[in-house]
């Protein structure tokens, strides 16, 4: 089983893929997106969001990391795609399922899979402008306002030369409401020839054998699963079982003491460590009301000892119930 961790805005951050790789599991990382809109971006822009370009693109823990592109304009995200190979990117993402407003009303992400041909001539235009040694992969979700064109943005894509496709299990509109829809994927897999990657609703490692089973997929994605289970990839993999609510603790202090003094980011680190917990809500029943009660918490210091004494509590209810 191959496991990509998915680009996620604002929370995939360097620093989460290191530390999230480094728990194991995961085959490669995709980054948050870097927006094209004039070329060439200075190559600042790239190593900010992808600092991993300085150890081969790979983590600290040696996970190849691949660079995703947005955009709309073929020829400049060519020639900048083409300057993250040279940087050494591990291949090239296109993200055709960002649905965000700002990225959406700027022509970019998940509003292109309202044209079929502008995806390709997208995919087109880098694939031939990259090193054909080099991936072009491209990350859809089934559509904008529905499911239509997803076969024909899938065909458009794979036609154009695309190495491989993760494939969000749902429309734009959808969001992140359940179900995803695994059974789409089967039906993109049967329309194309390349490899097509699942992504959405991965919580588990039974969600996981049934995305397989349903889609026909080649490989999975993990997303917000990897947030919310931050051991997921090992668990999908039958490695070790998924984190307890304990663990889950121990991990967001980890984290913590990791972080606290590396470029600043400690005084960030109490809203972090919020929003690892609407993650986390997702699986645990305890993350919710933990969560509620540090929603004022504004300083590190307060922070890390509420998250010590939340560890010291679920100890002594594991005591009591022995």
């Amino acid at each position: 089983m191959h496991i990509t961790l998915a680009p996620m805005e604002g929370v995939m951050d360097f620093h989460m893929r290191q530390f999230l790789t480094d728990i194991g599991g995961i085959d490669r990382c995709v980054t948050e997106f870097v927006r094209v809109v004039e070329l060439p971006l200075p190559s600042r822009v790239f190593h900010r969001l992808c600092p991993e370009l300085r150890n081969a693109s790979r983590t600290e823990f040696g996970t190849p990391v691949r660079l995703q592109l947005l955009g709309q304009h073929p020829e400049c995200l060519a020639e900048n795609a083409l300057r993250a190979i040279k940087l050494g990117s591990d291949g090239i993402d296109l993200n055709f399922g960002c649905p965000a407003k700002t990225v959406n009303k700027s022509r970019g992400g998940a509003v292109l899979l309202k044209d079929p041909e502008a995806l390709h001539q997208i995919v087109k235009a880098v694939r031939d402008n990259v090193p054909s040694e080099h991936v072009v992969s491209a990350k859809i979700r089934l559509g904008y306002a529905d499911k239509s064109l997803a076969i024909e943005n899938a065909q458009a894509i794979a036609e154009a030369g695309a190495s491989e496709l993760a494939v969000h299990a749902r429309t734009k509109e959808e969001g992140y409401k359940p179900p995803a829809h695994w059974h789409w994927i089967k039906k993109i897999k049967q329309a194309i020839d390349i490899p097509v990657i699942a992504n959405g609703d991965i919580f588990s490692f039974e969600d996981a054998q049934q995305c397989m089973e349903i889609s026909g997929c080649d490989h999975l994605m993990i997303g917000r699963g990897s947030l919310a289970v931050p051991n997921l990839a090992n668990a999908l993999k039958g490695i070790e079982a998924p984190y307890s609510w304990l663990q889950n603790l121990e991990v967001m202090e980890q984290y913590f003491q990791w972080l606290r003094h590396i470029e600043d980011k400690e005084k960030f680190m109490p809203s972090r460590i919020k929003q690892w917990l609407m993650f986390m809500k997702l699986q645990h029943v305890e993350a919710d009301p933990f969560l509620q009660s540090v929603r004022a918490i504004r300083h590190p210091d307060e922070m890390l000892l509420v998250l010590q004494q939340a560890q010291q509590n679920e100890k002594l209810k594991a005591k009591i119930h022995q």
